[in-house]
């Protein structure tokens, strides 16, 4: 595994970090919207993952025999649960019956997750660090 290729996993593991975070962000802010314009209350949105090889530079064979991967966002799923209903009866968004449909999502969670997610940025940034180290002793080695 080449320094560079370190390089192009740890900026694909900050670019997917990144998406995650802010979706989470989102998500924790629509944590009481009771109404959307596609109608309804908010709906609870993760990232889903996936290996995505890593940027080569390299001869045939090294690309074949080449396991380096990196990650990014495959897609973005969207929670189809019924809505939490809330009894509220003099909320402009209640029903005939007086409860609202709020977004079933738990914030502690969510700030649980995104604190993941910062950590798990902040750990490629420390890999790119290191990298670049070793890039700069060996450049130093040539002197």
């Amino acid at each position: 595994m080449s320094l560079f290729s370190a390089l192009s996993v740890s900026s694909s593991g900050m670019s997917a970090q990144r998406s995650r975070a802010e979706l989470l962000v989102e998500n924790l802010a629509n944590a009481d919207t009771t109404r959307t314009p596609e109608g309804g209350p908010y709906r609870r949105k993760d990232v889903v993952f996936t290996t995505d090889s890593a940027a080569q530079f390299g001869s045939m064979f090294e690309s074949e025999m080449n396991t380096n991967t990196g990650v990014r966002v495959a897609g973005v799923i969207t929670d189809q649960r019924d809505p939490e209903m809330r009894y509220m009866p003099g909320h402009p968004d209640a029903n005939k019956d007086g409860y609202v449909a709020y977004p079933r999502m738990n914030p502690s969670e969510d700030m649980v997750d995104l604190m993941d997610s910062s950590r798990g940025y902040e750990a490629n940034v420390a890999a790119i660090s290191a990298v670049k180290d070793m890039i700069n002793r060996s450049l130093d080695l040539f002197k």
